[in-house]
């Protein structure tokens, strides 16, 4: 790759490098293409799995009122919204993606990139009829841009701060996807990049008091950055710096910046490698935790009778986000530290249905989240956060004994990946909860064999038949 970075602004640099990854200068592109066709087969049975839920019905209502026909595909059978606009094919997509927290993660950027990124570049893969090749170039492009700007914007104190990283930093990593699909050189690149900064947005409050906001939050930043690109494709010009600069994203939107990371190790350190793919549907920072109760359970074969109290310690941001009662919603549940370290003693949440809301009314599971007395803080998570996460369940039991579990690299992600058939596991498991085997298995096969179609009229096909 071209190396010309010399007196560039570091959102320059970043988006020539991007450029250049769909312009057939990237050496690794092979190893890439096949992380990225795993990261899209595990988003697109987010989708299938969160497209029936109530709260992406909402979304796709809207997106069926607000986005005219088109050749971009609403995935998901239980919605009848056909082939719209990409911009509005993004944020239906991405919404179903991110409807149900079963989509991937980068730990260190705490942020959600195969929801917003996978969306994005489908939706305008499929209206520009590009290649399978170029379309996986533009997720592997889309997960750089995304987990570059949520690692540089310091993302605890982002977060802390009541930012929501996926929504904030996902419209970089749907600009760069788009970008890439649509061709651009570094300048209109950054260009992209620039419009996308101002389009960033999207609050934590949904922690606090509830709400659906954060089901939005990944169709929302998918469909901005989008528009950022296609905006820039006619003409629209952002600021040169939309990343770095005095006011840039990076700046302003924390307390802890750390723009060096925005082109530290460039073509070197890649954002795909460092992927957590959920085995839970819950919010991964406090994954260790539900691990470790698992763990403790299966292996001293406790009953609720037996046990009389639960601490549990995880990073400060677990103990200020995740500490709630989690019987008062699906999301509380999904979010909560209390709730999910019952569900590992009494439930399975390796099972969706675990959170339903029939699910998580049962009166023993209330009573088993009651007997979690404290969620506190711990310096060696503290230390480790968010590259890679750690919890620990402490257990008293009735006849006295105290037992004790500490997991610091949760199943899951790059410290103790899933093997190819949890993954395939997971994926038939949702899409199987809304559509048939035989049509789960047709999009299994058409993304395997992405990286060599010439277009994307395959995959379509059997995404529209779901």
């Amino acid at each position: 790759m071209a190396d010309n970075r010399g007196s560039q602004t570091a959102t320059r640099q970043l988006a020539d490098f991007l450029a250049d990854l769909a312009g057939g200068n990237n050496p690794t592109a092979p190893r890439l293409r096949e992380l990225a066709t795993s990261a899209v087969l595990d988003t697109l049975g987010c989708i299938v799995y969160g497209s029936a839920q109530p709260w992406t019905q909402s979304a796709h209502a809207y997106a069926r009122t607000a986005g005219g026909p088109g050749s971009s595909v609403v995935i998901g059978g239980a919605n009848d919204g056909g082939s719209l606009t990409a911009p509005m094919a993004a944020f239906a997509n991405g919404c179903a993606a991110h409807a149900f927290e079963l989509d991937d993660v980068h730990e260190e950027a705490i942020s959600h990139p195969g929801a917003v990124v996978v969306p994005a570049a489908l939706a305008v893969g499929q209206a520009e009829g590009v290649s399978g090749q170029r379309f996986l170039d533009a997720v592997v492009a889309g997960y750089e841009a995304m987990g570059r700007a949520g690692i540089a914007v310091g993302p605890a104190s982002h977060m802390l701060g009541g930012f929501h990283p996926t929504s904030m930093s996902g419209v970089f990593g749907a600009a760069a996807a788009t970008g890439a699909v649509l061709g651009f050189g570094g300048d209109r690149m950054n260009q992209a990049l620039g419009v996308a900064a101002t389009l960033a947005s999207g609050t934590m409050e949904f922690a606090s008091s509830g709400g659906m906001n954060k089901r939005i939050h990944a169709g929302r930043a998918a469909e901005g950055g989008v528009l950022a690109a296609m905006l820039v494709a006619d003409g629209f010009e952002g600021p040169a710096d939309g990343l770095a600069g005095r006011y840039g994203f990076c700046n302003i939107f924390t307390g802890a910046p750390q723009v060096d990371l925005l082109t530290e190790r460039l073509g070197d350190r890649w954002m795909l490698d460092e992927i957590t793919v959920k085995p839970y549907a819950a919010c991964s920072d406090i994954h260790p935790m539900i691990q470790a109760a698992q763990e403790l359970r299966a292996e001293h074969d406790l009953q609720s009778g037996d046990i009389v109290d639960i601490k549990a310690e995880g990073p400060t941001k677990a103990a200020t986000q995740n500490n709630m009662d989690g019987t008062t919603s699906v999301m509380a549940a999904q979010y909560s530290g209390q709730f999910n370290i019952a569900a590992a003693i009494l439930a399975d949440p390796t099972d969706p249905s675990t959170y339903s809301p029939a699910a998580i009314a049962r009166p023993e599971l209330a009573a088993m989240q009651a007997k979690v007395s404290s969620i506190t803080s711990a310096d060696e998570f503290d230390a480790t956060y968010a590259w890679k996460m750690g919890g620990r369940v402490t257990i008293t039991l009735a006849d006295g004994r105290s037992l004790t579990r500490t997991v610091h690299g949760q199943k899951g992600s790059m410290h103790d990946p899933l093997s190819s058939e949890e993954l395939s596991t997971k994926f038939t498991k949702m899409c199987t909860a809304v559509t048939s085997q035989s049509s789960a298995e047709t999009v299994r096969q058409a993304v395997a064999n992405i990286g060599r179609e010439q277009d994307l009229a395959r995959l379509t096909e059997a995404l529209d038949d779901l």
